[in-house]
């Protein structure tokens, strides 16, 4: 079971850049574009900047991130 807990859009965005060599794409209205080039192609997500991201909101970021849940929540 992974150990993700809620966390700010502003926090995630923070981690996916730090950590996992995001970048920031664009912005609109209170969402942000990341994307990063792969081996594998361009990989890219969305990030809402809410208070708080719902559990679901966070997984769904992730798996477009392609992102290991439990390698995420090492960082926050």
């Amino acid at each position: 079971m992974s150990k993700l807990r809620t966390v700010s859009g502003e926090a995630a965005v923070k981690i996916l850049c730090k950590k996992f060599d995001f970048e920031i794409s664009g912005r609109t209205g209170s969402h942000v574009r990341l994307s990063k080039m792969t081996p594998d192609g361009k990989v890219g997500t969305v990030v809402p900047m809410h208070r708080e991201l719902k559990m679901g909101t966070l997984k769904g970021v992730l798996k477009l991130a392609k992102v290991d849940e439990d390698e995420f929540a090492r960082y926050l």
